[in-house]
């Protein structure tokens, strides 16, 4: 379905407006997915998404900062989902030794048992929302965006 057809626009969209509208339409319809899988688990898209990047640390703390400049939506409060995270012992905060002014912050093993969980689902989502685009698609598609987002 055209994005003019899903949005019921009753004018045709100039290339530039229809492309941007276009984006910004699936990448919300692909979290709303994702927020539906994640619900079950009291988890919502960005706290899942502190949780991968803890995860991805390999055992190595982060920090506020680090967290929210790996984050994907960058105007999260980060400080707000660690603590939420941790009322569900999915993290813990910790001051550094090293420096007593720096708080680290890990994932606990619930946190990785919980994306041990999830990780199939996700996975599963990922190849249904994506499964009429070829190898080759994917590979320009990943292009064209990483594109765009060159400044």
């Amino acid at each position: 379905m055209s994005i003019e057809s899903e949005i019921k626009s009753t004018i045709e969209l100039n290339i530039n407006t229809k492309t941007v509208i276009n984006i910004l339409y699936t990448s919300k319809f692909i979290e709303d997915s994702f927020v539906t899988d994640l619900k079950p688990f009291d988890l919502s898209s960005q706290q899942y998404n502190v949780l991968r990047i803890l995860r991805g640390q390999k055992g190595n703390p982060a920090n506020l900062s680090t967290l929210q400049e790996r984050m994907i939506d960058k105007s999260s409060n980060t400080t707000r989902l660690v603590d939420k995270l941790i009322q569900k012992d999915l993290a813990k905060r910790q001051i550094c030794e090293a420096n007593r002014r720096k708080v680290e912050i890990f994932i606990t093993n619930k946190g990785l048992d919980l994306l041990k969980q999830l990780d199939p689902i996700t996975e599963q989502k990922n190849k249904q929302l994506i499964n009429k685009l070829s190898q080759e698609d994917l590979k320009i598609f990943n292009r064209i965006l990483d594109t765009i987002r060159t400044r």
